[in-house]
């Protein structure tokens, strides 16, 4: 890493669609920002809007339109769930080239709840990688790529997945783990009062 990219701050592109899952969506917005992340909401949803409904009927607010960012390089990529808004991304051919193009460039890939099954499964953009999902969604994983975990990291392909919105704090910490490192999520999850054990499995480089 050089001295310049050291020195600028960490980009996370969270993408939200209509009925995307707001505790997912908000709590991993949330924890990145308390980390020092340069955040940017990115709307998914056909018509370009930036208010939009979540999965509980929540508003939830983009920065902008995902068109408006779709050639900028960011660190991270992150899919939170939700059906409808798995959906919506799934339907869109800009945000799975915008995650392909990501995944090629060795940038981390984040996904929650049912977007590695709706999304990154459906369209086979993780085909040897090694995912979890919420329940509900796992059997559309293939059996040996899925795992029964809260967190996966597939570090061979630099896909971090979890289950849902009671793993949304973990899959944050998770994430700021491999974007800066550990000792700044300790840092982060301190003053939140969280309870130490975050489960997670990291799986070994081949």
């Amino acid at each position: 890493m050089t001295h310049e990219e050291q020195q600028r701050p960490i980009k996370v592109a969270v993408c939200i669609a209509p009925g995307s899952e707001e505790m997912e969506a908000v709590t991993t917005i949330d924890i990145l920002i308390r980390a020092g992340f340069q955040v940017t909401t990115a709307s998914v949803a056909s018509d370009g809007a930036l208010i939009m409904a979540g999965s509980r009927g929540i508003k939830l607010v983009a920065d902008v339109a995902l068109v408006a960012i779709a050639d900028e390089p960011f660190d991270c990529v992150v899919l939170p769930g939700g059906v409808a808004g798995a959906e919506c991304f799934r339907d869109s051919p800009l945000l799975v080239e915008f995650v392909n193009q990501h995944k090629y460039d060795g940038k981390l890939v984040a996904a929650i709840c049912a977007a590695p099954a709706v999304v990154l499964e459906h369209h086979n953009l993780f085909p040897n990688a090694l995912m979890t999902a919420h329940p509900a969604f796992l059997e559309q994983i293939p059996e040996a790529r899925r795992r029964s975990k809260r967190v996966v990291y597939d570090i061979n392909h630099r896909l971090l997945t979890s289950q849902g919105p009671g793993t949304a704090q973990e899959f944050a910490f998770e994430i700021i783990g491999h974007l800066a490192s550990k000792a700044l999520a300790a840092e982060v999850a301190e003053p939140m009062v969280v309870w130490p054990n975050m489960h997670y499995t990291v799986l070994p480089r081949k």
